[in-house]
C-alpha cells in the first residue's frame, strides 16, 4: 500500500490509500480510500508507517504504538463492584461528593493494600499510582493524607445513621446478635482512648484501646463501638444494648456473648427481668466446680451422649446444657500434669538451696519470693501445700483438689435465658458456639487481611473513625467471601461439615468439598483454588494499559488486558451474588 497524491487542475491535489495487485501478468492499482479530509501530519504519519512496512528501520524497528503506563486494575474493578452492589455508596451520602468518594477509596485501599493514611495518600497520587483507584474513585489530584483525615472527620457523624442501616438489613426482631469484644495495641501516648490494660495481642506493656463488634447470626457485622483500653469487657455490655434496644429500635432479641462478657453480675444487673430480651453465655469454671460438688453434674449424664440439659436453683429460670468433650478432657488432664511437674522440679530445687549443707537460703521471705516467681510462671499455686519457714520448706500436691478439677475436664455449661421454646438444647450449644464468627472477624481485621494495627492516629474521634472504616472494610471483605467462596479455601458446604460431625459438642471438621479442595488445591472444574489473598493477587494482573499510537495526531487510548478463565468466573461470581443493598 501507498499514498498517491492526484492532481486535481485548480482544486486542492486528492490523496488516495492505494494499493498495488498483479492480474494477468499486468501491474495494476485500485484505490482504498480516499484520504483528502485527513490532516496533513495524520495522512505524513500514516505515509511513514507504510514505508516502514516496505523499508524495515526506515521509521522505526519498535511497534507502531507505545504503552506509556500500565497499571493493576482487575483487583479494584472487583471491589468496587461489590461496594456499589452492597450500596456502601449511598450508606456513605446520598450526594457524591470529595469526601464521600476518600471514604470509599480508602475502604477499598484497606482491602486491597492495608497501609497507613500516609502510604494510602501516596497511592492516590498520579506520579505514583499503584493501581486504578484513584481513577476509579474519581479523586481529584494532589490528594495527601490531610483530605483523609478531613474525609474521616466527615465519616465519623455519620456512624449512628450507617450502622442503623446496616442493623436493619441483617437483624430483625427476635434476632440473635453475636457480640464480642477484642483490643489492639496503640503506637504514640497521646491518645485519650488509650490505656495500659490486658494486651490480647501478647504486646505487654503498650497503650491499648479495646473495640467491640456486633454481628448478626451469620457473622455479618453491623455495629462496631470503641472503649478505652482499660474497660473490663463486662462494662461495655450495657452501651451495646441501648444501642440494640434504642438506636436500633429492638424491643426483642437474644444476646450471644462469652463468659467473660455476660457475668453474673452484668446478668443481676442489666438483663434480668428486661422484657423481650434474652442471652446466651456459659458459666466460669469455678461455678462449673460448684454444680459438680453439689451433685448436679455427674459422669451418669454422659453415658450414651456428650450433652445433657440440667436445672439448677442457682440459676433460676435459666436453661443449662452441660456438654463433655472427650477430647479437651483429656489435652486439659496432659497440659495440668505436665505443669505439675515442671512446677515440682523448680520447687525441688529451691528445697535443695535451702537444706544443703553448705551456704544454705535462709529467711522466710527470701525463701517465699523465690517460690512465689516458680508459682507465678505455671500458675499452679492451687494445686500445691507451700510449708515455709527461716530455715525448711516443703512441698505437697493437693491431690483431693487435684482430683476435683480433674473430675470436670472437658466440661463447659452454656447457660441460657430464652423465652420461646423454639431452641433445642443442641442448637443452644450451637449458637452460642458461632461466636467464633466475631472470632474470624478479630483474625482478619488484626492479622489476616485488613491488619487494623498497629494504630497511629492520636485523636480519640480519629481511632474511632479508623476501626470504624475497618469494620465497614470487614463488611465488603464478608460479602465478597461469601460469593467467591467455591474458588477459595473457605468452608462452602456448611450444612454437610455440621453433617460430619458425631454431635454438636465434638470440634467443627471440613465438609467433603472443603477436604477436597485443601487435598488437591482444585475447584471440581480443574481451576486452582486461592486465599483470598493470592485471589486478590491474580484479579490484580489484569491491567488498564495507556496506548499511545505512533501516528502524529492519531488519539490515544486506554485498553484492559483480557481475564484469563479463573479471573472470567471470579467477575461472574461477584456478579451473580445475591445483593443485600436494599
Amino acid at each position: 500500500m501507498f499514498i498517491e497524491s492526484v492532481r486535481n487542475r485548480n482544486s486542492p491535489p486528492c490523496i488516495l490509500l492505494r494499493e498495488t495487485y498483479r492480474l494477468d501478468g499486468k501491474v495494476r492499482h485500485r484505490t482504498i480510500a480516499n484520504l483528502s479530509k485527513w490532516p496533513a501530519n495524520l495522512v505524513q504519519g500514516l505515509r511513514r508507517l507504510l514505508q516502514s512496512e516496505r523499508h524495515p528501520g526506515s521509521f522505526s524497528d519498535s511497534p507502531s504504538f507505545r504503552i506509556t503506563r500500565s497499571l493493576p486494575h482487575g483487583h479494584v474493578a472487583a471491589v468496587l463492584s461489590t461496594m456499589r452492589k452492597l450500596g456502601i455508596p449511598n450508606l456513605l451520602g446520598s450526594k457524591s461528593c470529595p469526601q464521600r468518594n476518600l471514604c470509599l477509596a480508602m475502604i477499598a485501599a484497606r482491602i486491597l493494600s492495608p497501609g497507613s493514611k500516609l502510604a494510602t495518600s501516596r497511592g492516590f497520587d498520579p506520579e505514583t499510582y499503584s493501581s486504578t483507584l484513584a481513577q476509579e474513585c474519581d479523586l481529584d489530584a494532589g490528594v495527601n493524607e490531610n483530605h483523609l483525615y478531613g474525609a474521616m472527620d466527615w465519616l465519623l457523624p455519620r456512624q449512628p445513621r450507617i450502622e442503623k442501616a446496616l442493623a436493619s438489613r441483617h437483624l430483625h426482631e427476635g434476632s440473635l446478635v453475636l457480640y464480642d469484644l477484642t483490643s489492639s495495641y496503640f503506637e504514640g501516648k497521646c491518645c485519650p482512648l488509650a490505656h495500659l490494660g490486658y494486651s490480647r495481642d501478647g504486646k505487654k506493656g503498650t497503650l491499648q484501646i479495646v473495640y467491640g463488634l456486633l454481628c448478626n447470626p451469620e457473622g455479618t457485622p453491623v455495629g462496631v463501638e470503641v472503649f478505652d483500653g482499660n474497660t473490663a469487657d463486662p462494662m461495655t455490655l450495657g452501651s451495646q444494648i441501648n444501642k440494640l434496644r434504642q438506636r436500633f429500635g429492638f424491643q426483642r432479641l437474644v444476646l450471644v456473648g462469652d463468659r467473660g462478657m455476660i457475668t453474673q453480675a452484668r446478668i443481676d444487673e442489666e438483663l434480668r427481668g428486661v422484657e423481650g430480651l434474652d442471652w446466651i453465655s456459659a458459666l466460669r469454671s469455678s461455678q462449673i466446680a460448684d454444680l459438680a460438688a453439689n451433685g448436679f453434674i455427674e459422669p451418669s449424664l454422659f453415658d450414651e451422649k456428650n450433652l445433657a440439659e440440667i436445672s439448677s436453683p442457682d440459676f433460676p429460670d435459666e436453661r443449662l446444657m452441660v456438654c463433655r468433650n472427650p477430647l479437651l478432657a483429656r489435652s486439659r488432664a496432659h497440659k495440668r500434669e505436665e505443669l505439675l511437674a515442671a512446677t515440682e522440679v523448680d520447687l525441688e530445687k529451691i528445697r535443695v538451696a535451702v537444706h544443703r549443707d553448705k551456704r544454705p537460703m535462709r529467711g522466710e521471705a527470701l525463701i517465699g519470693l523465690k517460690i512465689g516467681r516458680v508459682i507465678d510462671r505455671h500458675k499452679m499455686a492451687k494445686h500445691f501445700d507451700l510449708n515455709i519457714s527461716n530455715t525448711t520448706f516443703s512441698y505437697s500436691r493437693r491431690t483431693t483438689h487435684i482430683a476435683q478439677e480433674a473430675a470436670i475436664d472437658g466440661i463447659y455449661v452454656v447457660r441460657a435465658k430464652i423465652t420461646c421454646d423454639d431452641f433445642t438444647s443442641a442448637q443452644l450449644v450451637e449458637r452460642y458456639k458461632d461466636l467464633s464468627l466475631v472470632e474470624n472477624a478479630f483474625r482478619s481485621l488484626k492479622t489476616v487481611d485488613l491488619k487494623v494495627r498497629p494504630i497511629h492516629h492520636c485523636g480519640e474521634d480519629r481511632v474511632r473513625c479508623h476501626i470504624f472504616l475497618c469494620m465497614l472494610t470487614y463488611y465488603v471483605e464478608w460479602h465478597m467471601r461469601s460469593a467467591l467462596k467455591s474458588v477459595l479455601f473457605d468452608e462452602d458446604d456448611h450444612e454437610a461439615a455440621r453433617a460430619a460431625r458425631a454431635d454438636v459438642v465434638a470440634a467443627k471438621k471440613p465438609s467433603p468439598s472443603a477436604k477436597r479442595k485443601a487435598e488437591s488445591k482444585c475447584t471440581p472444574d480443574g481451576m486452582p483454588v486461592h486465599s483470598f489473598q493470592t485471589l486478590l493477587k491474580d484479579l490484580a494482573t489484569i491491567t488498564r494499559n495507556s496506548i499511545v499510537p505512533k501516528l502524529p495526531g492519531a488519539p490515544a487510548w486506554q485498553q484492559e488486558t483480557e481475564p484469563t478463565a479463573l479471573q472470567s468466573k471470579i467477575i461472574q461470581l461477584l456478579h451473580d451474588a445475591p445483593c443485600c443493598s436494599q
